[in-house]
C-alpha cells in the first residue's frame, strides 16, 4: 500500500485515485475517520473532501464560505481535520480538499468580512475583498433580502444592540446613527435593503451565477489572496493537505494570475486541478500551471462512446414528433441554446449586463474618440457579444479565437442602424484588451468574462439542459446534446493528447454536481440504442395524462434511467426540472396549478409505474444496461488521467442531483461493479507507472464483422483494457462471430476473475466471445 509522508518538495506523486466525500453537520471529518479503513482497503490514494472552511451553519455543501481563516466547527475544527488526516495517512492516504476562491456567503450575520464592509461603507479594509459599485444606484450597496417591499415589512425591522434585525437576519448600523427615526436611519447606511426582486436589475455586487446569497471574492488582490488562502496554505505546509480542487476557476478576474499565483504560495507541493468546463474541442490554456481539470471533458466522452450516433439521431426525431417540437436535426440543439442565452442575459443577468454598460459608459466619456456611442448601444453591444461566445469565457490570451470578427459581424445584425453598430467593436475590443490598460478597462474584461461565465452555465446547464432533451444523459455538465456520440477514434484521440499534455488530469463518471449519476445515464443512454423501443414504452404509459408532452417525455426518461418508481426521489427531480426549464414555471415566478398538475401526474405515473420493466421489451436492456455501466466504469479507471470515485460509486449507485447529491456518504453491499473497482484500483495502486506520465496509451483495434462493438488499449504494454460498447446492437448484428483481438505479445492474465490465460502475439488473435464470455468487460494484466 503506497504511504504518504508530510510533504517536504515539489516533486509530489501523483494520486493514483481519489474518492469524494460530501461532509457536512450529519456527516463531520470524525464520520469520514471511520470510513477511512473501508475506503483504503477499496484502492484510492486520497480522500477528496468537499469544502472544509467555516460556512453558513448547517450548510449541506459548504460552498457558501463565511470565514476561510478557519476550518469549519460543525465537521470538527481544525483538531478533526488533523485527526482524519493522521488516520488518512496511517492507512496510506492523503487529502485533497475542494478550495472556493471565487465567493462567500452574502450573510451579514454570519460573514464577519462582509459585515464590516456594510458598517464602515468603503472605507472598510475588507471593502476590497468584493466586487461592489459604490457609484451605482445612490451609492450604497444594494442586499435583496426582504421577502416582499420594504413597505410591507417595516413594520418587523428592529433596532438593538447595533444591529438593524428582521426574521432572524442582521444588518450591522453605521455608527451614531443608532437612534434615528427608523427612515432616516435606514437611508444613512452603507446598504439599502431591498425586496429579493430586485437583484435581477438593481445588484451592484458581483455574485456567484445568479445566486445572489453568495458574494463574489476579488483574490486577484494580492492582500485578499493572502487573507483568504492562509489557513489552507498552512494546511497543505504542514502536509494535512496534498491535494486542492479549485471550484469554478472561470468566476476570477484571472484565473491564470489565481493559479500561478497559488501554485507559487504552496511551491507545486499540491496536485492541483481546476473545475472547468471545456466545451466541443476547447483545450485547457497550456500555461496553467495546473495538472488538469477536474474530469467533466473526460465524462463527455466516455459517456459519448456508449452512446449510437444513429439511434441518438432517430430519437431526436422521436421526441420532436412527441414533444411537438419543429426544427432541423442539426440546428434545433444550437437554436434552443442560443434562445436560453437571450432569456438569461436579458432577464437573470439583467444586473451584470448593466455593471458592464456602466463601466464601458464611463470608458467611453472619458475617451474623445467614444464619447457619441449611446449608452443603448453600447448595452446591445454588451449583450449580443455575450451572447455569441461559444465557450465559458475567454481568458488572458487567446480571447481572440472566442470573440472572433464573425462573432462581431452577428452582433452587428441586431442593429437596426448601421452607424450604431460600431458599438460592437467597441465592446469587443474592450472585452479583449485591446483598447486601453487603464483601470477602468481592466475592469471590464474580467468582468465581461466573468459575466460570460456565468451566462454560458445560466443558459446552457441550467435552462437549455432542460428545454431540449431527446436523450437526457447527454444532457450534463460539459456535454453537448446536438451531438452526444464520440467514436473511438474520438476517445482514442482525446486519450493520447490527455496522456501527453496532462498526465495527471481528473477523470469522473459522477460529481455532486452531475444532474444523473453514471449508472442513472448508463440507463438512459441505452435508448439510442433502440428508439423504436422507447417510442413503444411511451405509448404503453399514454393513459397516464400529463401536463404537456415535453415534461411526459422528461419525466418517463428520468424514471426509465433511475430504474424504480420512487415518488419521494423522482418528485423533486421532475420538479426542478420544469422549473430550471421556464416554460411553464420557474423558481422566481413560480406557477402553483402548473406545478401541482407535474406532481399529480409523477405520482400517476413515473413514480408508480415499473417502466424497465413494464414489457418484455424493456426487461430485455437490462444486460445492456450493465454492459454500459460496467464498461464506463473499467475505462475510466484505466484512461489517462486520475480517476475519481464520488462516494457510493464503487457499486451501482442510482442518484439524481436533487435530493441525492447532497447526501452523506452511506456504505451499502458490495456488487459486481465493486470487484471491478477493487481490480482496477488495486493494479493502479501497485503499479503507479502503468497509469501515471510514464503509462503511455495505445488503442488496440479489433477485427472482424463487429470491431466496431469492442473498445480497447493499453497502459503501458502491461495492462489491457477491453469493453463491449452498444451491445444491443451488436446482438442485433448476431454477436461477436469470429471478431478477434491481437494481444501483444506474452500471457496476458485476467484480472477479475485471477484464473484465465490469453496468449498475445499473431497469428493467434484472441476471440472476443471468448474474452466476453463472462463479462461484457475484461481487464488483463502482462504476466
Amino acid at each position: 500500500m503506497t504511504s504518504f509522508s508530510p510533504v517536504s518538495s515539489a516533486d509530489r506523486t501523483l494520486p493514483t485515485a481519489t474518492y469524494r466525500i460530501q461532509l457536512q453537520p450529519e456527516f463531520p471529518f470524525a464520520a469520514a475517520e471511520a470510513a477511512v479503513p473501508r475506503l483504503a482497503a477499496l484502492g484510492v490514494s486520497h480522500l477528496h473532501l468537499s469544502p472544509v472552511l467555516e460556512a453558513v451553519p448547517g450548510s449541506t455543501h459548504g460552498y457558501d464560505v463565511t470565514d476561510p481563516g478557519r476550518v469549519r466547527e460543525e465537521l470538527g475544527g481544525e483538531a478533526g481535520l488533523r485527526a482524519l488526516a493522521a488516520t488518512a495517512r496511517e492507512h496510506g492516504l492523503g487529502l485533497v480538499l475542494d478550495l472556493v476562491p471565487n465567493h462567500m456567503a452574502a450573510s451579514p450575520r454570519h460573514n464577519r468580512a462582509l459585515r464590516e464592509v456594510l458598517r464602515e461603507g468603503p472605507a472598510s479594509p475588507y471593502a476590497r475583498w468584493f466586487d461592489i459599485d459604490w457609484e451605482a444606484g445612490d451609492g450604497r450597496m444594494l442586499l435583496p433580502v426582504l421577502p416582499a417591499r420594504l413597505s410591507e415589512v417595516r413594520d418587523r425591522l428592529r433596532v438593538a444592540d447595533g444591529l438593524l434585525t428582521l426574521d432572524g437576519q442582521e444588518f450591522p448600523l453605521r455608527a451614531g446613527t443608532e437612534g434615528l427615526p427608523l427612515d432616516e436611519l435606514l437611508d444613512a447606511q452603507w446598504y439599502r435593503l431591498a425586496w429579493w426582486r430586485l437583484a435581477r436589475t438593481e445588484l451592484n455586487y458581483r455574485r456567484f451565477f445568479t445566486i445572489s446569497d453568495l458574494i463574489g471574492v476579488r483574490v486577484e488582490d494580492p492582500e485578499v489572496f493572502a487573507a483568504t488562502h492562509a489557513k489552507v496554505l498552512q494546511l497543505v505546509a504542514d502536509g494535512v493537505v496534498e491535494g486542492l480542487r479549485i471550484d469554478h476557476p472561470d468566476g476570477l478576474a484571472d484565473p491564470e494570475g489565481y493559479l500561478e499565483r497559488l501554485a507559487e504560495a504552496t511551491g507545486g507541493r499540491c496536485w492541483t486541478v481546476v473545475e472547468k468546463i471545456l466545451t466541443g474541442s476547447e483545450p485547457l490554456p497550456a500555461s496553467w500551471p495546473v495538472a488538469g481539470t477536474t474530469g467533466y471533458d473526460a465524462l463527455r466522452h466516455v459517456d459519448g462512446l456508449f452512446t449510437d450516433p444513429v439511434g441518438a439521431d432517430e430519437l431526436a426525431d422521436v421526441y420532436r414528433e412527441f414533444a411537438g417540437r419543429a426544427g432541423d436535426r442539426g440546428g434545433y440543439w444550437a437554436a434552443t441554446a442560443r434562445r436560453a442565452a437571450y432569456k438569461v442575459v436579458t432577464h437573470e443577468l439583467a444586473s451584470e449586463t448593466a455593471a458592464l454598460t456602466r463601466i464601458a459608459e464611463r470608458i467611453c466619456a472619458a475617451d474623445p474618440a467614444l464619447r457619441d456611442h449611446a449608452p443603448w448601444a453600447l448595452h446591445t453591444a454588451v449583450r449580443e457579444l455575450l451572447v455569441r461566445v461559444p465557450v465559458y469565457r475567454p481568458y488572458r490570451t487567446g480571447g481572440e479565437h472566442v470573440l472572433t470578427p464573425e462573432a462581431a459581424r452577428g452582433a452587428k445584425a441586431a442593429f437596426a442602424v448601421p452607424e450604431e453598430a460600431t458599438a460592437v467593436d467597441v465592446v469587443r475590443e474592450l472585452a479583449l484588451g485591446l483598447r486601453g490598460d487603464g483601470p477602468e478597462h481592466r475592469a471590464f474584461r474580467a468582468r465581461f468574462a466573468q459575466t460570460s461565465s456565468a451566462l454560458r452555465a445560466k443558459s446552457v446547464e441550467d435552462t437549455a439542459f432542460y428545454r431540449y432533451t431527446p436523450l437526457l444523459s447527454a444532457n450534463e455538465v460539459g456535454g453537448d446534446p446536438g451531438r452526444p456520440a464520440v467514436t473511438p477514434d474520438e476517445f482514442h484521440a482525446y486519450c493520447a493528447r490527455i496522456a501527453r499534455d496532462w498526465p495527471g488530469t481528473g477523470t469522473v463518471l459522477t460529481t455532486h454536481d452531475t444532474k444523473r449519476s453514471a449508472d442513472v445515464r448508463a440507463g438512459i443512454a441505452v435508448l439510442s440504442q433502440c428508439p423504436q423501443t422507447w417510442a413503444e414504452l411511451l405509448e404503453e404509459v399514454a393513459g397516464v395524462p400529463a401536463p404537456d408532452p415535453h415534461l411526459a417525455w422528461t419525466a418517463w426518461q428520468t424514471a426509465f434511467g433511475f430504474g424504480a418508481p420512487d415518488p419521494e426521489r423522482l418528485g423533486p427531480a421532475v420538479l426542478k426540472s420544469v422549473r430550471e426549464a421556464g416554460l411553464h414555471t420557474s423558481w422566481t415566478e413560480p406557477d402553483p396549478a402548473y406545478e401541482r398538475a407535474v406532481g399529480e401526474f409523477v405520482a400517476a405515473g413515473p413514480g408508480r409505474i415499473p417502466l424497465r420493466t413494464a414489457s418484455e421489451a424493456a426487461f430485455a436492456l437490462e444486460p445492456h444496461i450493465r454492459a454500459h455501466a460496467l464498461g464506463a466504469a473499467l475505462v475510466q479507471l484505466t484512461m489517462p488521467g486520475v480517476p475519481e470515485l464520488y462516494q457510493n460509486t464503487e457499486r451501482e449507485y442510482r442518484a439524481l442531483v436533487d435530493p441525492d447529491n447532497r447526501a452523506p456518504y452511506a456504505p451499502g453491499p458490495d456488487d459486481e461493479k465493486t470487484a471491478l473497482v477493487r481490480a482496477a484500483l488495486g493494479l493502479r495502486r501497485a503499479h503507479p507507472g502503468y497509469f501515471g506520465p510514464g503509462g503511455h496509451y495505445t488503442a488496440l483495434p479489433a477485427t472482424g464483422p463487429t470491431a466496431p462493438h469492442c473498445l480497447a488499449f493499453t497502459r503501458a504494454d502491461r495492462v489491457l483494457t477491453a469493453v463491449t460498447r452498444l451491445s444491443l446492437r451488436l446482438a442485433e448484428a448476431g454477436g461477436w462471430q469470429d471478431t478477434a483481438l491481437t494481444l501483444p505479445d506474452g500471457r496476458w492474465l485476467d484480472v477479475l476473475d485471477g484464473v484465465r490465460e490469453f496468449t498475445g502475439g499473431a497469428p493467434t488473435p484472441v476471440k472476443l466471445a471468448e474474452l466476453f464470455e463472462e463479462r461484457p468487460v475484461a481487464l488483463l494484466v502482462r504476466a
